[in-house]
């Protein structure tokens, strides 16, 4: 594509030489640089893409789009034949000149975005399940994976891919027939611009509790909710969580969106009643299509309500019928999110997500409520995260649990004992029983060697991941394998008494 074609409506440029060269690629890693290639510099959190700019001219750039503020650093070190472009943000433009590139992909498809602490990956799931049940078929970008109809096109290594990475996954859906794309939008996503330009159709706001506040997330609450309100800007029809108090906000701050509501507490549009929870599935009643109807889901907990009502919007308003929405929510699954994993010790084990204070107390809280035996909770904290939710998710888990373990998740670069003697502060508040295993997968057999067949295990954090990451290294961790491994070696033990 043209030069000029690809930084056509990018507002405060500046360029130096040839606009007019056709342009193979563009990109913001320097490795990835072939001849002719155009080199964005993103100056990141842990890493400053100018610095690279010699490394990306040396391997063939014949373009390079920079911040205006670091021209004087690099000026002297661009070629006469390297057309220098600068800007006010090189990540706002990048995101433009993204869209540009891949033809506007969004533009092309029903785009639904979702955005709030909670709820997100088991929403988009839901929402696609339904599309698809209606023949529309659906792309998604999200937490677990991306997908283009059944089709995984990769595993995620964040919510909201950067923005070239992103046009590129919706021209591919495009191209694979996709006539919608559901998608997570997080709140980094939306700071850092990695969605500008794009044309959602829906916007959903599920909720917001305190999660990813940190020197390199979000400073405070207000930065973390001022930035997922931005997704309603780009959005031409939005749906609101009622009960939460700061998504309730949200219509009078976008008046340029047309909103309705959804909840259980309070009046909405779209409100649920008769709500009955089991171990196995929840089930309520709602309006929809002009009609009270009975909807089921076999995701359990009263956060899959919520859930279930936010697919329901989005799908009613997409005009599928009564009977898909049911059938498709009926037979929803969400890999890590409330998941049962058979086991031949016969034991309940549940692999869930939840890596907040808010997101433990409600799978804690959930499995309580139908468990006739002990909540036998296991978890940690990721390290290089918002610290002060440490203490409170152990108070959390030992004012619910009947037994903690407390473990590690994810320590990256932090010591994984520190991190545990954190989560242990707040254990230490309650009465609640615990023990510390740094070791995870020891975790996991301490608690299945104590579990009987009437208590419910809670394995909390990982979800879908199938890695640790200790030091930037991603090192293999399904919890869905460990479990097999254990079981075996208890088993084997167990024998081996006899």
């Amino acid at each position: 594509m043209e030069l000029k074609k690809i930084l056509a409506g990018v507002e405060g440029l500046k360029a130096k030489g040839n606009l007019d060269l056709e342009i193979p690629n563009v990109t913001t890693d320097s490795r990835e640089i072939k001849a002719g290639d155009m080199f964005v510099a993103i100056k990141g959190f842990e890493a400053d893409g100018h610095k690279y700019i010699p490394a990306a001219i040396e391997k063939g750039a014949k373009a390079v789009l920079i911040d205006e503020e670091e021209a004087k650093n690099v000026i002297s070190s661009i070629p006469a034949d390297v057309t220098l472009i600068t800007t006010p943000s090189t990540r706002i433009a990048v995101a433009k000149c993204a869209c540009n590139f891949y033809d506007n992909p969004s533009r092309k498809v029903q785009l639904i975005g979702i955005t709030g602490t909670k709820g997100k990956t088991t929403t988009t799931f839901m929402l696609k399940n339904i599309l698809e049940k209606q023949g529309i078929k659906a792309g998604l970008v999200g937490t677990i994976a991306s997908y283009s109809g059944s089709k995984k096109i990769e595993d995620s290594d964040r919510t909201t891919p950067d923005s070239l990475h992103l046009q590129w996954l919706f021209s591919e859906m495009v191209k694979d027939g996709c006539k919608a794309i559901v998608m997570e939008v997080s709140s980094q996503s939306l700071k850092l611009h990695r969605v500008d330009g794009c044309d959602f159709d829906i916007g959903i706001f599920t909720n917001l509790s305190e999660d990813h506040i940190s020197k390199n997330e979000h400073p405070d609450m207000q930065d973390y909710f001022n930035s997922k309100v931005k997704l309603f800007s780009m959005c031409k029809a939005g749906f609101v969580n009622n009960d939460d108090l700061h998504a309730l906000r949200v219509p009078s701050m976008v008046p340029s969106c047309k909103f309705k509501t959804y909840g259980i507490d309070n009046g909405c549009d779209y409100l649920a009643k008769d709500i009955t929870i089991t171990n196995s599935y929840v089930d309520f009643r709602v309006r929809l299509n002009g009609k009270n109807e009975r909807i089921k889901t076999c995701i359990p907990g009263r956060f899959s309500v919520y859930n279930s009502l936010a697919a329901i919007c989005a799908a009613e308003k997409l005009g599928c019928s009564t009977e898909n929405i049911k059938a498709a929510l009926e037979e929803a699954r969400v890999p890590g999110r409330s998941e049962l994993v058979d086991n031949k010790l016969g034991l309940t084990i549940m692999i869930d997500y939840a890596h907040s204070t808010e997101s433990l107390n409600n799978i804690l809280s959930a499995v309580k409520a139908y468990t006739r035996g002990r909540v036998i909770s296991v978890f940690g904290c990721g390290g290089d995260r918002d610290p002060a939710k440490r203490a409170h998710m152990g108070e959390v888990s030992g004012k619910i649990a009947n037994y903690t373990i407390i473990t590690s998740d994810n320590p990256r670069t932090e010591d994984p004992q520190k991190i545990v003697d954190q989560i242990e502060e707040g254990m230490k508040k309650t009465t609640g029983k615990y023990e510390v295993v740094v070791d995870r997968t020891q975790a996991i057999k301490k608690a299945l060697e104590m579990a009987n067949k009437i208590d419910i295990i809670v394995l909390a954090g990982k979800g879908h991941e199938t890695y640790q990451e200790i030091n930037h290294e991603k090192h293999p961790y399904d919890e869905r394998v460990i479990i097999k491994q254990v079981v075996d070696e208890i088993l084997e033990e167990r024998n081996e008494k006899k």
